[in-house]
């Protein structure tokens, strides 16, 4: 499909779904959300951009084979798993490294991020694998 109005839109829907995905990412450990839903969010900010662009631009613009990104999202949480043997704890249990801040506050960095981080890249990178091979194979 070539539509000016669709590849103008695009450029700023398919950004600001990223950034939501991103924000759904992050805020998930503590309330709706995580890396699931996340990477559904960017999905179909890739989808727009193939509707409007095709999927040569969406590949150019990923820069990795979505496949990589799944077996990266696969590393991430296989290491969260093992953060917990460190602590001498079972495999999968939370592990939290807090950032102490000057103000007083503080990060919390812990392994069910990186657990989330893995879902996100997982999810994405399979749907954005379907996807790309369904479109690619209709043309």
């Amino acid at each position: 499909m070539h539509s000016v109005i669709l590849q103008t839109a695009t450029r700023f829907l398919a950004a600001l779904m990223i950034v939501y995905s991103i924000f759904m990412l992050l805020r998930g450990h503590d309330e709706p959300g995580g890396g699931f839903i996340g990477a559904l969010v960017a999905a179909t900010a890739f989808a727009l951009y193939s509707l409007a662009y095709g999927p040569a631009d969406v590949r150019k613009a990923l820069r990795v084979d979505p496949r990589y990104l799944s077996m990266g999202g696969l590393g991430a949480a296989l290491l969260s798993g093992l953060m917990a043997l460190i602590d001498n704890a079972n495999f999968l249990t939370g592990v939290w490294f807090p950032i102490e801040l000057e103000g007083g506050g503080y990060i919390p960095l812990s392994s069910v991020l990186l657990f989330d981080i893995g879902v996100y890249l997982v999810v994405l990178g399979a749907v954005l694998t379907l996807l790309l091979a369904v479109e690619e194979g209709s043309t």
